[in-house]
């Protein structure tokens, strides 16, 4: 279980821009579910996801992992426990290595390498097995240099490598945002399947209402560093969870918001 507890994060603190995005935020999310965060843009959902990697380091408040306080850890030290895949399809992977090299690198996480022993013959045959699961044929591909590849092509690399030593943690921040709607749908069912075959523990930042229903065990609503909802898919419909949104946004808020749908289209345009 991921256990948060009496987080707290301000930025710029004792300054004019003094900024609070968490104030004894508690969260229990439970083993091999999938859980949808939304939320409006500054509510705190990615400083959430970069307390939880690492790449940002709380005020104060416990991070538990099981029985480690992964706030106590580095980055690097939770690296292990903990895959992420970002909305740009470039972010995951390296785009000047190859298929193979990259595999071979999520292979190696956790552990010291250098790029001239990067390929370990032995895990080969378990590299192609990973990459023949998604069906896109990138097995055929091993020597082509990953930026040659279409974003979803990236995006489902960065899923494999994000995942490939099946961490406790599974963090998807947006990560079919950046897609057209075909193959982000593509992208999501890969998602699935694979996060249910190997029981991972999945956040799921989205503002795509419809995944959030499809694709999550629980949906989770973030205002102000605060939950303002916390609710089963299969309790609402993609309409009225677009109408709790507005009503919990403007009840926190007391002023009126854009509905969600719009929301969507103006960052479409954007």
């Amino acid at each position: 279980m991921l256990r948060i507890k009496n987080l707290s994060k301000t930025f710029y603190k004792g300054m004019e821009e003094e900024n609070q995005i968490f104030d004894n935020f508690s969260l229990d999310i439970e083993e091999n579910k999938c859980v949808a965060i939304l939320g409006p843009n500054g509510c705190g959902k990615s400083t959430l996801f970069n307390m939880i990697s690492g790449s940002l380091n709380p005020d104060s408040g416990e991070i538990m992992l099981g029985d480690v306080d992964i706030a106590k850890l580095s980055e690097d030290k939770r690296a292990i426990d903990i895959g992420k895949v970002n909305q740009d399809p470039s972010k995951g992977v390296c785009q000047s290595l190859n298929i193979l090299e990259n595999m071979s690198m999520a292979f190696k996480k956790g552990h010291k390498f250098t790029f001239k022993r990067l390929i370990d013959k032995n895990n080969i045959d378990q590299i192609i097995e990973k990459l023949k699961s998604i069906d896109l044929g990138l097995e055929n591909k091993l020597k082509t240099q990953v930026k040659f590849l279409s974003g979803g092509q990236r995006q489902s690399l960065s899923l494999l490598m994000a995942t490939v030593k099946k961490p406790k943690i599974l963090l998807l921040d947006e990560h079919t945002a950046a897609l057209d709607p075909k193959t982000s749908k593509i992208i999501m069912d890969k998602t699935n399947d694979l996060i249910k075959k190997e029981k991972i523990t999945t956040l799921m930042i989205t503002h795509n209402l419809k995944n959030a229903i499809d694709y999550s065990d629980r949906i989770i609503m973030l205002n102000k560093g605060k939950v303002v909802l916390d609710i089963l898919p299969s309790e609402v419909t993609e309409e009225e969870l677009n109408r709790i949104y507005n009503e919990k946004i403007e009840e926190e808020n007391n002023i009126e918001v854009t509905s969600m749908t719009r929301v969507n289209q103006v960052e479409k345009i954007a």
